[in-house]
């Protein structure tokens, strides 16, 4: 009897071993906040979120039901179709083959442009964890687009290619198709492998922490769900190990892996692989996360750091089982910021390399703008300021506003190309431009980067 109460107990320890120690008020009201940031309609819904709030110890049941609901008519006008249906050409009856062939153009493009791989991934991982579970025959036609997405979502040879979009989406999209217990070709992941392999995560004057996270992540959960055979499965053992050992080399004085916002990720990996308990590094980890709380402002942030927060990662996801759930959860509605008196003045450099740009620096005036404004404002103040013409231009996304393009260079994902936001002198901002507020007197630079 005593024997099976301490296995009964071993069974639940480890996650409530790596939750936040102490602080279950602050993590609780963090997830509320992030349910109140849900409920507003006027945001387009983030698979992330929805994880975080499955995740999480306490639930608003009918919050999450709502918002899976917004999830599924996003992700419905996409990929209502099966593949099939969608890259197939149409031709009706009595038509017009010119006609025709512009038409099928345009919708096999609207349909399969550019892969979703990271998003679809997000998306799928939500949907294993939703209790109770979706109908299986969508989640079918979504898996196959997943597939789908990892073999159009690739350039070149295992040894030489890179993914369209970047490694940090192809992991998300191994690691789903894995927690959906679904095999995935052998090839796809070699080619992470190899990567991990040859240090090539890595992106100009970003984090590799994050991509390694999700990388070590889908090894991880490979392993565990016995997908791959016994020779793959040391390789990936291996590879893990290394990640969390590149981590822990890496962790700064002040606890991060990287910084406060891929931090989350890497402890992902030590909850993932039961090394939470036995790593100091995992510790200092979560009391940096805990110090630094009010750094989780955006719903995307939040998201992130939320499931460690409750001890959890997302290979959880694939062992969940449908029971009752604490209805527990109040939402916190969003405060407005309070508006700041007076006026500030920020320096905005715009900046491109060689030789793309022989001039290197494009731009390079004061704005000013009101005190408390984000970056995202600042540009704007910028754009109407003469008579040095600023012009930019930003893309929606779940995140929030994507910055694109600016004094007509356009960053794009085909050319792997992006625009970077520091703080003078080369620190990287963690936030998107919505969300960034400068101080009087700061140097932004944006600046035309590759990954």
């Amino acid at each position: 009897m005593w024997l099976l109460l301490i296995l009964l107990q071993a069974a639940v320890l480890p996650a409530q071993l790596c939750e936040a120690p102490g602080e279950a008020a602050a993590v609780r009201a963090l997830s509320a906040r992030l349910l109140g940031l849900a409920a507003d309609l006027a945001r387009d819904p983030d698979p992330s979120v929805y994880l975080a709030l499955r995740l999480a110890g306490d639930h608003d049941l009918h919050g999450e039901e709502r918002y899976l609901a917004r999830l599924q008519d996003a992700f419905q006008h996409r990929y209502g179709r099966s593949l099939q249906a969608a890259l197939r050409p149409h031709t009706a009856p009595h038509s017009h083959p010119q006609q025709d062939a512009v038409a099928t153009e345009h919708s096999t493009r609207a349909e399969a442009e550019w892969p979703e791989t990271g998003r679809l991934a997000l998306y799928l991982l939500g949907l294993r964890a939703t209790c109770p579970p979706p109908e299986p025959g969508p989640q079918r036609s979504l898996v196959t687009w997943l597939k789908y997405y990892l073999e159009e979502d690739w350039a070149g040879s295992r040894q030489h290619g890179h993914p369209l979009t970047s490694y940090y989406q192809y992991s998300l999209g191994v690691l789903a198709l894995c927690v959906h217990r679904k095999r995935v070709r052998e090839e796809v992941i070699r080619r992470l492998l190899a990567a991990e392999h040859h240090g090539r995560f890595g992106h100009a004057g970003g984090s590799t922490v994050d991509t390694e996270a999700v990388a070590a992540l889908a090894f991880a959960c490979l392993e565990r769900e016995r997908l791959v055979g016994a020779r793959l499965a040391a390789e990936l053992r291996a590879a893990t190990h290394r990640a969390r050992r590149r981590m822990v080399e890496a962790q700064g004085r002040d606890g991060f892996f990287g910084n406060v916002y891929s931090t989350p990720w890497a402890m992902q990996v030590f909850i993932a692989t039961n090394a939470c308990r036995m790593q100091l590094a995992y510790g200092r980890a979560m009391a940096a996360l805990l110090e630094n709380l009010d750094a989780f402002t955006t719903t995307a942030t939040m998201a992130q750091a939320l499931p460690v927060l409750h001890g959890r990662s997302y290979l959880d996801i694939a062992s969940m089982h449908c029971r009752e759930e604490p209805d527990t959860l109040t939402p916190i509605s969003p405060e407005l910021l309070p508006e700041m008196p007076g006026n500030m003045t920020v320096r905005l450099v715009v900046e491109c390399p060689e030789p793309r740009c022989p001039q290197h620096r494009l731009y390079d005036r004061p704005v000013p703008a009101p005190a408390g404004a984000s970056l995202l404002d600042v540009l704007r103040a910028a754009a109407v300021q003469g008579p040095h013409n600023f012009t930019f231009d930003t893309q929606d996304t779940p995140q929030g506003p994507f910055l694109n393009r600016v004094l007509g260079l356009e960053a794009r994902q085909q050319k792997r190309s992006y625009w970077q936001l520091l703080t003078a002198p080369s620190t990287s901002l963690q936030m998107g431009v919505a969300d960034y507020r400068p101080h009087d007197g700061e140097t932004l630079i944006l600046r035309l980067s590759e990954w």
